[in-house]
């Protein structure tokens, strides 16, 4: 291999996979990791490192895992992150670290997410933890939701000395990472559970089946059990629908309801009590990691899936490895299409979708070209299954319930980006509670930002 390469990375074969929920990945061995970590140029001035929304010391971490100190590693990691095996595995690496190595100026970027991967596997099968404080700060912070942001906040409060209690709405503590990503992406057992076995090893404490706005307020953890500061990570759980004709149909799903029984409900097991659609054919409506997910879980439960998406292949938001797995395994790419409408049978079950072809028209404000419909062109595809995987909004249960907590229009909380602060006096936010729905590395980035607000507020 020449230093312009990288070492290429074990996958499950394509026909094979398509048919289990084993991961597809299979990630570098100690030999194949510590021959890419030989890449990394130790950059006196790291790009990769400002390309990092958690701002790891890549060439740092790097340097270890050439030195065969995988235990090093692992801490020079996790003083930045709470969820390195995550972070390997689901982070968009080429858009952020690697998308900003030197090395891909002229050849392959540096294999950061896997070299980041192996290092917190490896450490995970040596019983390596993280480090946790030195002192105790006597302080009660509360995190609402344990999905990447309040999971990272959580970690660096703890660090920093705090006593934090994670309150989690579902029975599983993990959010998006244990009911949205699915297992062939993201192990739950194996990786979910033992980053979140580390964060309490921090001395977190995680509260489940709490539902903040009902089981008990923000005002009352404040006022009555003695929290001085609350951050909300609570996510964005509220589906999007189209609202086209027929959308009622039995048999149409938010990607989120489909995602949560596969996943969290483990519904993709035979031995499962929880009932999933197994479709014969499915169209899966949308471009990003989400539609991605959806249509390669409907596949692996025995369906020809089909993907709809009002753009083109350039445009698709979703990764480029997602799609590059999605059309291995044999999903169709309707692209340039929209549907319009949705057809249901005598029963009221789904038989047919009517779609649109598009083309691009003129860039809109954010630089994208707007499709737009061909008169004429419609056509429709026999199906019984529609899953709509247009992104999600936060839920209003918890700005409803806490006075003097401002949302903006579309009921995302308004918060600082640089700390988290919200209108309300010691209540801080962060992730897709504040975004809308974005990725797992920028929710994370979120929360320790909000972490670092939360110990000034209460340094004052």
């Amino acid at each position: 291999m020449d230093g312009f390469v990288r070492v290429p990375v074990r996958e499950q074969d394509a026909k094979e996979r398509a048919k289990n929920f084993k991961e597809v990945c299979l990630g570098y061995n100690k030999e194949e990791a510590e021959s890419e970590a030989t890449r990394c140029l130790n950059c006196p001035n790291p790009k990769c490192v400002a390309g990092c929304p958690v701002s790891i010391d890549i060439p740092g971490f790097i340097q270890k895992v050439k030195e065969g100190n995988v235990e090093e590693a692992y801490q020079v990691i996790s003083k930045s992150s709470a969820l390195p095996a995550v972070c390997g595995r689901v982070c968009p690496q080429e858009s952020q670290c690697e998308g900003k190595c030197v090395r891909g100026i002229k050849g392959d970027p540096v294999s950061i997410g896997k070299l980041e991967r192996y290092v917190a596997d490896t450490a995970r099968e040596m019983g390596i933890k993280p480090e946790g404080a030195k002192e105790k700060k006597g302080k009660k912070v509360a995190v609402i939701g344990s999905g990447p942001s309040g999971l990272t906040c959580a970690g660096d409060l703890a660090k920093m000395g705090y006593d934090v209690t994670i309150f989690e709405a579902l029975h599983e503590a993990g959010g998006v990472l244990v009911y949205g990503i699915p297992e062939f992406r993201l192990p739950k057992d194996a990786v979910v559970k033992k980053e979140i076995e580390n964060v309490k090893s921090l001395g977190v404490k995680l509260e489940t089946d709490v539902v903040i706005g009902k089981s008990v307020t923000i005002d009352e953890l404040m006022e009555k059990e003695g929290f001085e500061a609350v951050f909300i990570g609570s996510g964005a759980g509220l589906p999007r629908f189209m609202n086209i004709p027929g959308e009622q149909a039995m048999g149409v799903f938010s990607a989120n309801e489909y995602l949560t029984r596969s996943n969290l409900m483990k519904a993709f097991d035979e031995n499962s009590t929880t009932p999933i659609m197994k479709a014969k054919k499915c169209v899966v409506v949308g471009g990003g990691n989400v539609a991605m997910d959806a249509a390669r879980t409907a596949l692996r439960l025995g369906a020809e899936v089909h993907v709809v998406y009002r753009r083109g292949e350039e445009e698709l938001p979703a990764r480029k490895e997602e799609v590059h797995h999605a059309k291995e395994e044999g999903i169709v790419f309707d692209l340039l299409t929209n549907p319009v409408e949705i057809h249901a049978d005598e029963n009221g079950w789904v038989k047919s979708i009517t779609c649109i072809r598009m083309e691009l028209g003129e860039p809109d404000e954010s630089g994208r070209r707007s499709p737009v419909e061909i008169p004429g062109s419609e056509f429709e595809i026999e199906c019984d299954a529609v899953i709509m995987a247009l992104g999600t909004s936060p839920n209003p249960l918890i700005s409803s319930t806490t006075e003097g907590l401002e949302v903006n229009r579309r009921k995302c909380i308004v918060a600082e980006e640089a700390n988290g602060q919200t209108s309300k006096k010691g209540v801080f936010a962060g992730g897709d509670a504040v975004t809308g729905a974005a990725t797992v590395i920028l929710a994370m980035g979120a929360g320790k930002a909000a972490a670092k607000g939360i110990d000034e507020y209460l340094s004052k």
